[in-house]
């Protein structure tokens, strides 16, 4: 089973889920471990170190192994990822000019 969910919503909530989808979908070996090692990533508070430290977040349901074995053999369509990227909305706010957020 993968975390990865409906993307029948409208909004921004609708938007991140369309994009997971379609991040999942460029995720052609070992997706489900590639997806979880992703989402522990960007759930993990503070810096990660190892990809044994990101089997201890709450997002990464596997073993610290698949993280390595995901990481070595799994495989990113490259193309589908920048064509998504590319296809997706960007957040606008109610006047329509474009909310971007910056982490310097």
């Amino acid at each position: 089973m993968i975390s990865v969910q409906d993307a029948g919503e409208s909004g921004a909530g609708g938007d991140l889920s369309w994009f997971r989808q379609e991040f999942y979908r460029c995720l052609s070996r070992r997706a489900d471990a590639l997806y979880e090692l992703c989402d522990a990533a960007l759930c993990a508070d503070g810096p990660v170190r190892s990809i044994a430290e990101l089997s201890l977040t709450g997002e990464h349901r596997r073993g610290h192994g698949s993280g390595y074995a995901a990481l070595s053999r799994g495989r990113v369509e490259i193309d589908r990822l920048r064509t998504t990227l590319a296809g997706t909305r960007l957040p606008r706010a109610a006047d329509g000019r474009l909310v971007l957020a910056v982490d310097i």
